[in-house]
């Protein structure tokens, strides 16, 4: 199995990070028909800006590079919030490079993750992942992620 340490993001790798990020969110929202390309746009921005208003220093939000050795190998970013229960983590993105994806590495990168958010007090880490991603469904599923709620669409 594949082994990752995650490292804050720097500055350089936040911008880059932040060039694709919001419109890979957008694709991902519309090809899910929940809205057209320009709508998903709009609340892709508003999503980002309203998350990351502080980019690298917003609280709360943290930004991480996954390392194999010296390969960058993906990121993920996490998000924490206290609720009347305690301190709950949240995977905003996860990413796993084009040239290291089927290594096993996103399943290093939530596991890291995890632990990540666990040193920081969370008891429980939640996720969104859209329905056409069978393949991050079937990966959360195996690390033991329950569905918590499903929204379904039907074309006319």
């Amino acid at each position: 199995m594949a082994d990752v340490r995650l490292e804050p993001m720097t500055d350089e790798q936040y911008r880059a990070f932040r060039e694709h990020a919001e419109e890979g969110y957008a694709q991902q929202i519309a090809e899910s028909g929940s809205m057209a390309w320009e709508d998903a746009v709009e609340k892709a921005s508003q999503d980002y800006s309203r998350m990351l208003p502080h980019g690298l220093a917003t609280p709360d939000q943290f930004l991480y590079a996954a390392y194999d050795g010296p390969a960058e190998v993906g990121l993920v970013w996490l998000a924490l919030e206290t609720k009347s229960d305690g301190v709950h983590g949240f995977v905003c993105d996860v990413e796993v490079h084009e040239d290291y994806r089927r290594r096993g590495y996103g399943r290093a990168i939530m596991l890291a993750a995890e632990q990540t958010v666990r040193e920081r007090g969370a008891l429980t880490m939640g996720l969104n992942v859209f329905g056409s991603n069978i393949g991050a469904r079937n990966l959360y599923e195996q690390l033991g992620y329950d569905i918590t709620s499903v929204q379904m669409r039907k074309r006319l």
